[in-house]
């Protein structure tokens, strides 16, 4: 399997959909556990749905699915932009369109930071965010670093410790804070969430901050499942250039 290893760091990706198309990088649910496979469970499959117009590229996390790097008290947000970054550098993709699902609509927003030239638009659905939740967000870091200390048998416990407060101290949406967004001129349409992961709240203030969002409330299920598809693909077309 394909795979953009930067020192100790490796990481899993996939493609699919035509060479010479316009690149999406794809940003599973999933949690820190975020990884090509997630994309199965959901509510449509983007690889699937966009990878007859487009080169799809998922990848898998550090440190989830088939990626791996080392652990260390500095590892944060900055860490995966950087990470996703290099692979679509590695990967000859300069301009690309992000589609991230959960925590990939916060790992989205910091690419839209981070390289603002480079991120044509992004799409994120049921974002993650702060609102009441955080023991939520606590938990689960503490599954998936719970999973991963066998393997890492090197790292103490001040440095889980001070990842997991990197990653889940902040607050909004963790990653970019609402003065950044309320700047942000890139084009986001946001699917709203509506779970404690996913806050409704966190959802709408996003598309009401932004200049350029569009917010789409009814996306799951039925007819409203392949109305939200179409208008994905049309954002997509609209934007990839």
């Amino acid at each position: 399997m394909p795979s953009f290893q930067t020192g100790a760091i490796n990481i899993h990706y996939e493609e699919s959909g035509p060479e010479d198309g316009f690149p999406i990088l794809l940003i599973a649910p999933g949690g820190m556990k975020s990884a090509v496979p997630f994309w199965a469970n959901a509510p449509w499959n983007p690889v699937e749905h966009l990878s007859g117009d487009f080169r799809v590229i998922a990848m898998d996390q550090r440190n989830a699915g088939q990626s791996s790097a080392p652990v260390t008290a500095e590892d944060s947000w900055a860490s995966y932009t950087e990470d996703q970054l290099g692979l679509m550098a590695h990967l000859g993709a300069e301009r690309f369109l992000v589609v991230g699902m959960c925590i990939g609509g916060s790992y989205a927003m910091g690419l839209v930071e981070a390289a603002p030239k480079r991120v044509a638009a992004a799409v994120l659905l049921q974002p993650i965010g702060l609102a009441d939740n955080r023991d939520a967000f606590h938990q689960m870091y503490d599954g998936w670093a719970a999973e991963l200390r066998p393997q890492r048998p090197e790292v103490d416990e001040s440095a889980w410790a001070a990842v997991r407060e990197n990653m889940y101290g902040g607050d909004f949406l963790f990653n970019v804070s609402r003065e950044f967004t309320a700047g942000v001129t890139t084009p986001l349409l946001v699917l709203k969430g509506n779970d404690i992961y996913h806050p409704e709240a966190i959802s709408r203030e996003v598309a009401a901050l932004a200049t350029n969002a569009e917010l789409i409330e009814d996306w799951k299920e039925g007819d409203a499942a392949d109305s939200a598809r179409q208008q994905v693909i049309a954002f997509i077309k609209e934007h990839a250039h």
